[in-house]
């Protein structure tokens, strides 16, 4: 009995030392489903980790921006692990912010990140963050009202194609409205839309020596494309809509088309939210026959802050939340629809995730299509295919963002909208230091 005793009292002093030794990750995260989720799964991780605990900072999204943004700019040390996306990480890399990824694992299989994914995630070939949720942007149409028109929607369609569609499948009497595009000012509202689409009619934000470029005859093209094309085709009050907005306006079958956000294939699928999900068919984004198409790229990702004094810990769980295995465990727990998408080649070659996201293909398809370090036609000194990767952008994204958001309205024409950009961005730059 004492024996017992005396084991039972040794091994709890063990415990407690065991404890006492364990390393704490913080990790800052944002509040979104997958992410959620990730939370409910990571008892998986600890027990393969026993030495490690984690410790979750979840935000809202702008909040998270905030506080990371700040953390990382002090050197402060607040977090270990961090939820960044695909504008800081170039940004973040060459401040010398952001740890190398080079020690997640031999069975990690990095080669397995979709290229596209991963080249906006790196910096002279080195891999800044890990990607745990990447998505681009494709056509969502209806398919119903597509044939109604007399008109077959091809894999990939030009935007003359899809402005005639649009105009034809416009019924006022009817509610619907031939297409929905986002028209809510911010930088990754209505200017990441508008950003890409720019990128397929040939324009640029900034010529190589860092000139902004809403002067030029591309942007000109681009913005009376989308006005004009909203105006006769799209939904009242567009300049006040978001992604939600649209997605709000597809599901109750108030669009006969949709280009945004790969993500939102899921959604507007499900029979419990959509009532066209029987309807949906995909497309890539359009083009105009220059060579790159109108659709973006992004991925919330992982990374490790360079003041960490835990790395070696952060890097296994970098590694686990974003693994081929972490991907099976949501699958074997949530089913394969759930899974975070857009990260893996092997996943969109998994017979049961086709089988389970019918989009799948297009969705890798767009994907692929988008390349962060050649976004535009034309040379240009800058990575980012919706978004340009410098510090400034954000504030400037969003001034050209309310311009243009105006010029859809109605309260000023589409000339004074580039005109007003041009000198919000000559300004900025030339305060920066771009230009002289």
């Amino acid at each position: 009995m004492k024996l017992n005793t005396l084991f039972l009292g040794l091994c709890g002093a063990s415990a407690l030392a065991f404890a006492a030794h364990a390393e704490t990750i913080t990790i800052a995260t944002v509040n979104n489903g997958d992410m959620v989720r990730m939370q409910k799964l990571t008892d998986d991780f600890t027990a393969k980790n026993p030495d490690i605990q984690l410790e979750w900072v979840t935000l809202e999204e702008n909040v998270l921006r905030e506080r990371v943004t700040t953390d990382i700019a002090t050197k402060g040390g607040q977090y270990d692990v961090m939820t960044i996306g695909t504008y800081e990480v170039p940004i973040w890399a060459k401040q010398q912010w952001l740890l190398p990824l080079d020690g997640l694992g031999a069975d990690y299989d990095t080669a397995d990140i979709i290229p596209a994914i991963a080249g906006g995630l790196s910096v002279d070939g080195k891999l800044y963050a890990a990607p745990f949720y990447g998505e681009s942007s494709f056509v969502m149409y209806r398919k119903d009202l597509m044939e109604k028109a007399g008109l077959t929607m091809p894999d990939a369609p030009t935007w003359d194609f899809i402005a005639d569609a649009a105009r034809k499948m416009t019924d006022r009497a009817a509610d619907i409205n031939g297409i929905c595009l986002r028209g809510k000012a911010g930088w990754g509202e209505n200017m990441a839309f508008l950003t890409a689409m720019s990128n397929s009619f040939g324009a640029r934000w900034f010529d190589e020596k860092w000139q902004p470029q809403f002067d030029q005859p591309e942007w000109k093209k681009t913005l009376q494309f989308y006005v004009d094309l909203m105006k006769d085709a799209g939904p009242s009050g567009a300049s006040s809509n978001g992604f939600n907005e649209n997605l709000a306006l597809f599901q109750q079958g108030k669009c006969g088309m949709w280009i945004d956000a790969t993500v939102a294939a899921s959604f507007v699928s499900n029979p419990k939210d959509s009532t066209v999900a029987d309807k949906v068919g995909y497309a890539l984004a359009p083009d105009t026959g220059l060579g790159k198409r109108g659709n973006w790229l992004w991925a919330w990702s992982l990374g490790i802050p360079a003041g960490t004094q835990k790395a070696e810990a952060a890097q296994k769980f970098v590694s686990w939340a974003t693994s081929k295995a972490y991907l099976e465990l949501v699958a074997s727990k949530e089913g394969w629809a759930n899974v975070p998408p857009g990260t893996r080649t092997s996943l969109y070659n998994n017979p049961e995730y086709q089988k389970a996201a019918p989009f799948a293909k297009m969705t890798l398809d767009s994907i692929n299509s988008a390349d962060p370090t050649k976004p535009t036609v034309k040379p240009v000194p800058y990575v980012g295919v919706q978004f340009v990767a410098i510090p400034e952008f954000q504030g400037l994204g969003t001034t050209v963002g309310q311009l243009f958001s105006a010029a859809l309205a109605g309260q000023s024409s589409v000339d004074d909208a580039l005109a007003g950009a041009q000198t919000a961005a000559v300004r900025e730059m030339t305060r920066a230091g771009y230009i002289k």
